[in-house]
C-alpha cells in the first residue's frame, strides 16, 4: 500500500487530535534525514498508552517508552532522529499502522535495524460474530467507539503487527510487547495494575479487518523476533511502583539487564535474568521469545553495541560542575536504595559523585574538573563504589481493602516491630503488601509487591489484625535479612572475573541448570547460554555449585539463602580439629577460599557429591557472594552456641538472620577501599567497591 494511501486514512484522525497535515508531515520529516545515511540505519517505533478514553488508566507506560528510548540511544547508538514516539492520544490505531510504515516502510533496507515497542493494555477479540476464535488484540487510546449503538473496537490486531514487522526486508527486526491479553476474574489486593482488560466491544473496526486481508495477500521473507511480556495466554502482564516512578516490569527489568550485557550474551540468557528480576518482584509471569532463529545474540538485533555500563550522562550543568545521570542500568531492588555519595566512572576516567535523585535521574558532582577531560553529553557511567544505608527495614503498605479500624489496628502493630518493618503511605515502592485473601476475606497475609501471596503467611480464619502482624513478626526478620544481602547483587558492575553454576548431580555428569557470571569481565567472543525460566529441581536430586574464579586474586565465598519466604539459609561448612593434650576434637567454621584461576565444587564431600534437596515442594534463593577479604564478622556471627555441632549439614537454617547479614554488609564495606573524602559517609553507610566484591542471585524452586 503506498505512503499516500495511508496518508489518507489518517485524515480524519488528524483533526480529531488537533493536527493538522502540514504538521504530520512535519513529524515524518524528522526522519527523512536517515534515507541519506549508509547502512546498517537503526530506526524504532515507540508506543505506550497511560491515558485511555473507556478503561481506567495506566501508570507505567510512558515511563516505559522512556526507558526503551535512553536504552536504545545511549546502549545501542541509535540517533534520537530515528527513534519514533507515540504516546497517549497520539496512540491511536490510525496512528500506529501509518506511522509503521511512512518511519520504518519507506526507509527500511536490507540490514537495517527495527526496533518496535508497545506498552498498553491488550485484550481478545473475535474478527466478526460467525467466529469461534479470539484473536489477540493491541488496544490504541481510541479503543472503541459507538456508531448507532454498536460498539466497533478499533484495536490493532496483533496478527496485523506480526504481517507489518515480516513485511520488511531485513533480518533484523524485533518487537517488544509489554502487555497481556486475558485479565483475571480475581485480583490480589496489593493495588498492582494489570495491563489486560476484557473486550468492551462487540464488533472490529472494518477498516483493521479490510488492512488485514490486503496484507495476507503479500509474500513474507523476514522473520521477525518477538520478546513478549507472558509466555501463558493466562499470564497477566504487570506494571509497578518503583521508587519514584511506575513501569512495566517486563521492560524495566529488560531494559536494565541490556544496559550491563554484552554483545556475547544470548537472548535466551537475557530473558531468564528477566525472568528472574520479576520473580523477585513478587510476579510469576514469564517472558516468552518468538522466532524461528536458532541462536540469537543482542548483537544480531541491535548491533555494535557500546560498553556495558548502569547509565549516561544526558546533561550538562553548572558551568560543567555538575551532571544529570540516566541509572536505567541498576537493578531495581539496588536503585531504591542507592545512597548519596555513590559513584561512578565516566568512560574518560571522570569520577562522579551522586548528590541527588528523583526516580531515574540523578544530579552527580564532577570531582575533579580542572584535571579532566571535558565531560559530554551521552557518555556512559559505569558503577565504581556503591553506598548503602546502614540502618533499614521492610516497607510494608496496607492495602486499600482493608477498613479503617483495621488499617489503625495495623500501624499500631507494626509501629511495635519498628526496626523491622514500618508502614508506607502514598505513591513509594514496598517490599511487601500486608491485607486480606480475597477467597477468605477474614484471614490476613502478607503479599509480594507482584500480588502474590507470601508463602506461609496467611493466618487462620478470624484473626485479629493484631495478633496477624505480631505472628507475621519472625518471619519479617527473615525477610529483611534477604532485602540486605540482595543489594549486595552486582553481576553486571562487578570488576571481579568470577562464574557460578548451579547443577543437579547425576550418574554420568553433572547438568548445568543455573548460570551467573560478572557481565563486565565476560569472554565476549564466547555467547554464553542459559535455560530461559526460573529452573525445577525435583524432590532427592543432588546439587552443587561450580565456582570458576577466573581472576589473579584469591577470593572469599559465602552463600545466604531463603526458603520458601520463612527461613534463612547459610552455607557454612565446618573443619574439624583435634584439641590440643586431648583425643577429643572441636568442629569449628571456617573460611571457603578459592584461588586465583582455579575452580572448586560446592560442597566439598568425600562421601558423596553435592547435597540432596529435601521435600516438600518449596521456593528458594540463594545469594552468592565473593570478597577479596575474609567474612571474619559473618562467622563470628555464625559461632555461637545456637548452632549445635551436632547439626554440621552444608547448608543450613539461621536462627539470627538479621545480624548475619548485616556482618556480611559490614565484611563487604572492610574489604573496599574508601578514601579520606568518603570517612564521613562511613559513619552510617555500607560502602562497597566494586573492584573487592562480586554477587549473584539463583532462584530456583523444589517440586
Amino acid at each position: 500500500m503506498k505512503r499516500r494511501t495511508f496518508l489518507q486514512r489518517i485524515g480524519s484522525i488528524l483533526a480529531l487530535l488537533g493536527l493538522t497535515e502540514a504538521e504530520w508531515l512535519t513529524l515524518g520529516n524528522r526522519y527523512s534525514q536517515a534515507l541519506a545515511q549508509s547502512n546498517p540505519r537503526k530506526l524504532a517505533l515507540l508506543v505506550g498508552i497511560n491515558k485511555y478514553r473507556k478503561s481506567p488508566s495506566l501508570s507505567g507506560c510512558l515511563t516505559d517508552v522512556e526507558l526503551q528510548k535512553e536504552l536504545l540511544i545511549h546502549r545501542f547508538s541509535f540517533a534520537s532522529s530515528n527513534i519514533l514516539t507515540l504516546t497517549d492520544e497520539q496512540a491511536s490505531r490510525e496512528f500506529i499502522e501509518a506511522a509503521f510504515l511512512d518511519h520504518f516502510g519507506k526507509q527500511v533496507k536490507s540490514d537495517d535495524v527495527v526496533v518496535f515497542h508497545f506498552s498498553g493494555y491488550g485484550t481478545r477479540i473475535k474478527l466478526d460474530e460467525s467466529s469461534e476464535t479470539l484473536q489477540k488484540a493491541l488496544v490504541p487510546t481510541n479503543e472503541n467507539l459507538e456508531i448507532q449503538d454498536e460498539k466497533i473496537a478499533t484495536y490493532l490486531l496483533e496478527e496485523t503487527l506480526l504481517l507489518l514487522l515480516r513485511s520488511l526486508p531485513t533480518e533484523r527486526v524485533t518487537a517488544v510487547l509489554d502487555t497481556s491479553y486475558d485479565a483475571p476474574n480475581i485480583i490480589q489486593p496489593t493495588g498492582l495494575k494489570i495491563r489486560a482488560r476484557q473486550d468492551l466491544a462487540a464488533q472490529l473496526a472494518t477498516a483493521e479487518l479490510e488492512f488485514l486481508k490486503q496484507l495476507k495477500t503479500q509474500n513474507y521473507l523476514s522473520n521477525a523476533v518477538i520478546l513478549s511480556a507472558t509466555s501463558d495466554p493466562k499470564q497477566v502482564a504487570k506494571e509497578a511502583l518503583f521508587s519514584g516512578f511506575s513501569a512495566g516490569l517486563f521492560t524495566y527489568a529488560l531494559t536494565q539487564y541490556l544496559w550491563e550485557t554484552t554483545p556475547a550474551t544470548t537472548i535466551h540468557f537475557s530473558l531468564s535474568h528477566v525472568d528472574s528480576a520479576m520473580y523477585k518482584r513478587g510476579s510469576k509471569q514469564q517472558p516468552k521469545l518468538i522466532t524461528d532463529k536458532k541462536v540469537l545474540t543482542s548483537e544480531n538485533l541491535w548491533l555494535d553495541q557500546n560498553a556495558s555500563a548502569e547509565g549516561a550522562i544526558i546533561a550538562i550543568e553548572d558551568e560543567g560542575k555538575t551532571v544529570q545521570l540516566w541509572l536505567g542500568g541498576l537493578p531495581a531492588q539496588v536503585l531504591e536504595n542507592y545512597g548519596v555519595n555513590s559513584r561512578f566512572t565516566s568512560t574518560n576516567g571522570q569520577q562522579l559523585i551522586l548528590r541527588s535523585r528523583t526516580g531515574l535521574t540523578a544530579k552527580a558532582q564532577i570531582s575533579a574538573i580542572e584535571t579532566a577531560t571535558p565531560l559530554e553529553v551521552g557518555q556512559l557511567v559505569q558503577e565504581s563504589i556503591r553506598v548503602l544505608p546502614l540502618h533499614l527495614n521492610l516497607a510494608v503498605a496496607l492495602d486499600s481493602g482493608l477498613e479503617r479500624i483495621e488499617r489503625v489496628d495495623a500501624t499500631s502493630a507494626f509501629a511495635g516491630i519498628a526496626p523491622v518493618a514500618s508502614i508506607i503511605t502514598g505513591e513509594q515502592a514496598v517490599d511487601y503488601v500486608f491485607g486480606k485473601l480475597l477467597e477468605t476475606p477474614s484471614r490476613y497475609g502478607l503479599f509480594s509487591p507482584g500480588g502474590l501471596l507470601i508463602p506461609n503467611s496467611a493466618g487462620e480464619v478470624g484473626e485479629a489484625v493484631k495478633v496477624a502482624v505480631t505472628r507475621l513478626g519472625a518471619k519479617l526478620s527473615h525477610l529483611l535479612a534477604a532485602k540486605l544481602w540482595r543489594l549486595t547483587e552486582n553481576e553486571g558492575s562487578s570488576r571481579l572475573p568470577i562464574k557460578g553454576s548451579l547443577e543437579i548431580v547425576n550418574g554420568i555428569s553433572p547438568k548445568v541448570i543455573g548460570q551467573r557470571e560478572t557481565l563486565r569481565t565476560v569472554d565476549s567472543k564466547t555467547p554464553t547460554k542459559k535455560p530461559l525460566t526460573t529452573p525445577n529441581i525435583p524432590i532427592g536430586s543432588r546439587v552443587q555449585y561450580r565456582i570458576e574464579n577466573k581472576g589473579d586474586r584469591a577470593v572469599y565465598f559465602m552463600l545466604l539463602g531463603l526458603k520458601n519466604y520463612r527461613t534463612a539459609i547459610a552455607f557454612y561448612p565446618w573443619q574439624t580439629v583435634e584439641e590440643p593434650n586431648t583425643s577429643e576434637t572441636k568442629p569449628l567454621l571456617q573460611q571457603i577460599v578459592i584461588p586465583a584461576g582455579e575452580t572448586v565444587i560446592l560442597p566439598q564431600n568425600s562421601a558423596a557429591s553435592g547435597w540432596t534437596i529435601s521435600g516438600p515442594a518449596y521456593e528458594c534463593e540463594h545469594q552468592l557472594i565473593f570478597s577479596t577479604a575474609p567474612f571474619s564478622s559473618t562467622l563470628k556471627a555464625l559461632e555461637t552456641p545456637k548452632y549445635p555441632p551436632s547439626d554440621q549439614q552444608p547448608i543450613g537454617a539461621l536462627v539470627n538472620p538479621l545480624e548475619i547479614a548485616q556482618a556480611v554488609l559490614q565484611d563487604l564495606h572492610n574489604a573496599s577501599i574508601t578514601t579520606a573524602e568518603m570517612n564521613g559517609t562511613a559513619n552510617d553507610s555500607y560502602i562497597l567497591n566494586v573492584n573487592q566484591w562480586a554477587s549473584f542471585n539463583f532462584g530456583f524452586q523444589v517440586n
